[in-house]
């Protein structure tokens, strides 16, 4: 072998080249991350519960192994017993649950071609589902009609239509994660760091769409509360989930500097909130959440196939109506939680990566302190 190989003339050009290449290509990419506000970057002692589950896969069985594909959101229909949720293939499906997981029923019910993200019930049998391609869709009760209701306000389009809830009024409120951003793009909304989230209301009555909050992080799962006075919904990038007064229009925080990054929100009945977390603040996560040039580099990578979603120990946080934690149910082998929801004795999660529903009975496997 020549010794050019080893001199330091090589060994300069060998280090400075890939140097200035990769100065150069950062200058030249558009990604232009931001700085986060300060409450982002906090952590709140008032987020941490006073009792854990934090092996909660022990115990868990799986439900619809193989026939879910990327279950998102879960909601609940009491009448029927069936459980409704969106596929990443373009699937609504139900799903009858047994007592025996293997026993539970998947039915391929309505395919909207887009990708279906949050499932709410209207006043008259009809499924509302926000649908990230395609917008906000109204299912009728047997399935047979789909129809558009929206997928724009103020002359924007939507791009990631995320969640949605019914008021008693027939009123749906709705989160548009990012209106720059498209649902297959949600990473680099996220590395972003930047308000193109949306809060908005659609009237079935009068067929009006208003944007009730924009400049919002990720607008995520949203759910109204018992008393019909106001909504709670998530920011994800920044560990915030925060109440929106109907009435009197105003915003107020319901909790903040999460352990993890939340996702949907579900009220159970029963006086408390399920925040699912689809990963905790990682070492990772914390650096490129405080630095934008971390994230750039991240995004750069991503844009050649590197996955930038490190998730890890996911899990679901129960808050009372108040915002105050009780309980959390997580695993650190866990991750991609996006929904839980409490049917009966049981947790019910979805996911943004799994072939399955999640089912824990939080009697037999409860949240406990620790010791």
């Amino acid at each position: 072998m020549s010794l050019f190989f080893f001199s330091p003339r090589f060994l300069f050009f060998a280090t400075i080249i890939p140097i200035l290449v990769s100065i150069a290509l950062y200058r030249l990419d558009t990604f232009d991350p931001a700085h986060l506000p300060a409450e982002a970057l906090a952590y709140s002692t008032n987020s941490i519960p006073p009792l854990f589950n934090d092996r909660f896969l022990t115990g868990a069985d799986f439900i619809g192994v193989g026939r879910l594909n990327s279950p998102e959101d879960i909601a609940y229909h009491p009448d029927s017993g069936l459980i409704y949720t969106g596929c990443v293939d373009g699937w609504v499906k139900r799903v009858k649950v047994h007592d025996s997981a293997n026993d539970s029923v998947v039915e391929d019910w309505v395919n909207t071609g887009g990708r279906p993200l949050g499932i709410a019930f209207g006043l008259h049998g009809e499924v509302i589902v926000a649908d990230a391609y395609k917008g906000l869709l109204n299912i009728s009760g047997d399935g047979k009609k789909t129809e558009l209701l929206t997928d724009e306000a103020e002359g924007v389009r939507f791009r990631i239509t995320d969640a949605v809830t019914v008021g008693d009024n027939g009123v749906l409120y709705f989160t548009d994660a990012s209106y720059k951003y498209s649902f297959h793009q949600f990473a680099f909304a996220i590395l972003e760091g930047k308000p193109h989230g949306r809060l908005l209301s659609f009237d079935p009555t009068t067929g009006v769409t208003r944007v009730l909050l924009r400049d919002l992080y990720f607008a995520n799962g949203i759910s109204m509360s018992p008393d019909q006075s106001h909504l709670v919904f998530c920011e994800t990038p920044i560990r915030r989930c925060s109440k929106y007064y109907i009435s009197e229009e105003r915003v107020e925080v319901f909790i903040q500097g999460l352990t993890g990054y939340p996702d949907n929100i579900r009220y159970d009945g029963d006086g408390h909130y399920w925040i699912a977390m689809p990963s905790t603040v990682t070492p990772l996560w914390k650096l490129g959440m405080k630095y934008p040039f971390l994230r750039k580099l991240t995004a750069m990578a991503a844009k050649y196939g590197f996955d930038p979603m490190f998730m890890e120990n996911a899990g679901v946080l129960q808050v009372d109506l108040e915002g105050k934690p009780i309980a959390l149910y997580h695993d650190h082998k866990s991750s991609h939680i996006t929904s839980g929801v409490k049917i009966g004795n049981h947790l019910y999660c979805g996911s943004l990566l799994h072939s399955h529903i999640m089912r824990l009975d939080i009697l037999k496997y409860p949240a406990q302190k620790k010791l």
